[in-house]
């Protein structure tokens, strides 16, 4: 059996207003990212190929779990959602939300993306073909690979293995902890999800605090 664990990057910079802002982690983004690869290494889990998509909190992310050298992959690259917002925005004059009113947003945005309504960097369908080809390539019987991607991607491959509406995509992305862990076993069968928004690192009690969404 193969397998493909997918990790979400750690805390980035939640009080950002745009996508260069935002592209950084947090003292406790990397506190996060350090605490999974340890428990990694304690789990014995080793990875015939680690990949990384392009922007900083993704390659930040592997430094501090330990890989310093992953295999650069943009097409693990989040979704431009500061870029979508802005063009809801335009379109139906529905403004960046706070915390508390993201869950709405997302939906209005996922829904207004797929109809071709609003576009970011990229069209709906471009996105979800990238990802697709990404979870495509990694699938290898008896191969191990480890993806440091963002919620989104995660949440595009679990659209693409569960057949997921856009309102069920959208309330999926919504529970992804910073730094949660996604496996997808590789099968006879065929490619299964086989773990969700799993922190076994974050576990501890002491460790409540650094539970984050964003």
């Amino acid at each position: 059996m193969g397998t493909i664990t997918f990790v979400r990057h750690g805390q980035a910079n939640s009080a950002a207003k745009n996508e260069a802002d935002y592209d950084a982690l947090s003292d406790l983004g990397k506190q996060q990212a350090t605490w999974l690869g340890q428990w990694m290494r304690e789990q014995g889990e080793s990875y015939d190929l680690v990949q990384s998509g392009s922007l900083n909190r993704h390659q930040q992310t592997s430094a501090s779990m330990g890989w310093d050298d992953p295999r650069i992959d943009p097409r693990l690259n989040e979704m431009d959602y500061f870029n979508l917002g802005k063009a809801l925005e335009d379109h139906r004059g529905i403004p960046m939300p706070d915390p508390d009113g993201f869950a709405t947003h997302v939906h209005q945005v996922m829904e207004a993306w797929q109809n071709a309504e609003i576009m970011g960097n990229e069209t709906f369908a471009s996105f979800e073909t990238r990802v697709s080809g990404v979870l495509q390539e990694a699938t290898q019987p008896g191969r191990h690979v480890l993806c440091v991607t963002s919620g989104g991607v995660i949440g595009m491959i679990l659209r693409h293995l569960l057949d997921l509406d856009t309102q069920a995509f959208g309330r999926i992305l919504l529970p992804i902890y910073n730094s949660s862990i996604h496996r997808v076993h590789v099968t006879p069968h065929g490619t299964l999800l086989a773990g969700y928004n799993a922190t076994p690192h974050l576990d501890l009690p002491d460790r409540a605090f650094a539970r984050t969404h964003y």
